[in-house]
């Protein structure tokens, strides 16, 4: 008899026991909404305290969620930035991908096609991780950021702006999502990419050239100029209002309180000295992140220093999932979860202390296509930089127009006032040959308009930041600093105009449609 009992009573327990088991939930693993602005700069978000710029979706997810004032790219151009995001790894670690337009290798999986194998409904609209060529797996073309969803078009409010009506098709992503499975989804827009409508801003926008507050130093302060800048600004706006219509499509349909929303820029604004270079408004990017059911303490401002790579570590972990798990390469970056577990402002991870920067080959326009090769370390208070080969033109070679640099009504002004009135300060800021070393106080000197590099009482300084960039990157394997940092001069280059410089110069007439006729200084060509 009471052998009986206790084996009822085992029973019993065990049977408990396995009811509090099946009544035990696992964490619901969040949606990712990921929205990036092609080409703007982190000041030029109203959640900055920008009043020429109307962004009202960031800022609601600033305010929802967390402003960070420190975000940066590893390398800012458009393709060799995108492929830092979707790896978790820098752009010196990831071969070809380090370039602009290359052939992404094969070797490195993206989070978006792990997410997609491992229980995530995956998309994306417009641009994705571009331009150049995915490549291939077994046949079938690699979709880097998910499959396209660009069925559905609208009427945009500029020429030059996309037709794609993006909110539109993220409504169609989640009405062919299967029931049950939580999604990832990539927001590319194309604006502020150029080509602008010049005076959008003006005739359509409702602005005034009297509402910026600031022009960077290195441009002169013109009224065209101004105008640029605003039809730079009406595009912004146009990315925001399609942000905007997406929160509120998730906030209908009840799923906006689990959606993870990062929302940010690949590089800076596309106009000359920022865009593709290594200058704090060049890498310097926004972020605003929110996650009602995952952030703590929401409406902080954070200023630790954030870094691109650190978006797939924290996509993985909120999905509980681990690189090694999936078959992704080893990843550099670090979760942006302690961040949202913390209740803390300012800085909240002391260790997040800097940044590395950096760039090889973007767009070609120099001989054999070579790049310009540089490296950067970001702390509190400075930036420093080397440039590998400072005899080369950092934007590329004058006699093929500067292919580094868009096309723009203010790069046209500045090569005009060189060539019609003779004032070389502006073309020497924006265009000329630099020194190999570069040291900005960029509390001080935000523009890096000075440089302190022979600064003696800086000169320590300067060591110890050289010395730590050296030994990073020294960590990371990156072929520059161990003494193969030609590879990647020598990677193929996948757009339209491969040895472009090299063509141009044998008379072959080759339209590269992202410069002005007028961008051509033939009579700086070096002998």
């Amino acid at each position: 008899m009471k052998y009986l009992f206790f084996k009822l009573s085992v029973i019993f327990l065990f049977v408990l026991f396995q009811s509090c088991e099946t009544k035990r939930e696992e964490p619901r693993r969040p949606n990712i909404l990921f929205a990036i602005a092609d080409d703007a700069s982190w000041k030029h978000f109203s959640a900055y305290g920008c009043d020429w710029v109307k962004t009202p979706a960031f800022d609601r997810v600033a305010s929802e969620g967390i402003l960070f004032t420190r975000a940066y790219t590893p390398n800012a151009k458009c393709a060799p930035s995108r492929s830092c995001i979707l790896t978790g790894r820098n752009s010196w670690q990831l071969e070809e991908a380090t370039n602009h337009s290359p052939l992404f290798p094969a070797k490195f999986k993206t989070y978006a096609e792990a997410l997609g194998e491992n229980g995530y409904w995956v998309g994306s609209v417009a641009k994705g991780w571009a331009p150049g060529d995915p490549g291939e797996i077994n046949g079938i073309k690699r979709q880097l950021t998910g499959p396209k969803f660009d069925e559905h078009k609208t009427t945009p409010p500029a020429k030059a702006i996309s037709n794609n009506d993006y909110a539109k098709n993220f409504e169609a992503f989640l009405e062919a999502r299967p029931e049950g499975k939580p999604f990832c989804f990539w927001y590319g827009s194309t604006e502020p990419h150029r080509a602008y409508e010049f005076e959008a801003g003006v005739k359509y926008g409702g602005k005034n050239l009297d509402e910026i507050d600031e022009i960077p130093p290195f441009w002169p302060d013109v009224d065209t100029i101004r105008t640029d800048m605003l039809d730079y600004a009406f595009e912004i706006e146009y990315f925001d209002s399609h942000l905007q219509m997406m929160l509120e499509k998730l906030e209908e349909i009840g799923e906006l309180e689990n959606t993870l929303v990062i929302v940010t820029a690949d590089n800076g604004m596309p106009f000359p000295r920022i865009k593709g270079q290594v200058y704090e408004y060049s890498n310097h990017l926004p972020l605003a992140i929110m996650w009602p059911e995952g952030i703590k303490n929401p409406g902080r401002v954070v200023d630790d220093f954030v870094n691109f790579i650190d978006f797939t570590p924290t996509y993985l972990d909120v999905a509980g999932l681990t690189a090694e798990e999936i078959g992704m390469q080893k990843i550099t970056g670090t979760s942006l979860t302690e961040i949202f577990n913390s209740e803390k402002e300012g800085l909240v991870i002391l260790e997040r202390d800097f940044v590395l920067v950096g760039k090889e080959r973007h767009d070609v326009g120099r001989p054999d296509d070579q790049g310009y090769p540089v490296r950067g370390i970001l702390t509190d208070d400075y930036l420093y930089i080397r440039n590998f080969k400072p005899d080369r033109w950092p934007k590329g070679n004058p006699e093929t127009g500067y292919l580094n640099c868009d096309g723009s009504p203010t790069k046209t002004f500045i090569l005009d006032s060189r060539r019609k009135k003779g004032i070389m300060e502006y073309w020497q800021l924006n265009f000329g040959k630099r020194v190999a070393e570069e040291l900005y106080n960029i509390v001080e000197d935000p523009f890096c308009m000075n440089n302190l590099a022979e600064n003696e009482g800086l000169t320590e300084l300067k060591t110890k930041m050289a010395e730590m960039m050296k030994q990073k990157l020294t960590e990371q394997g990156d072929p520059r600093i161990l003494g193969n940092g030609d590879i990647f001069d020598n990677y193929p280059y996948t757009g339209a105009v491969q040895n472009y410089y090299n063509r141009f110069m044998g008379g072959e007439k080759i339209p590269a449609g992202w410069v002005s006729k007028t961008d051509y200084d033939s009579d700086l060509m070096e002998e």
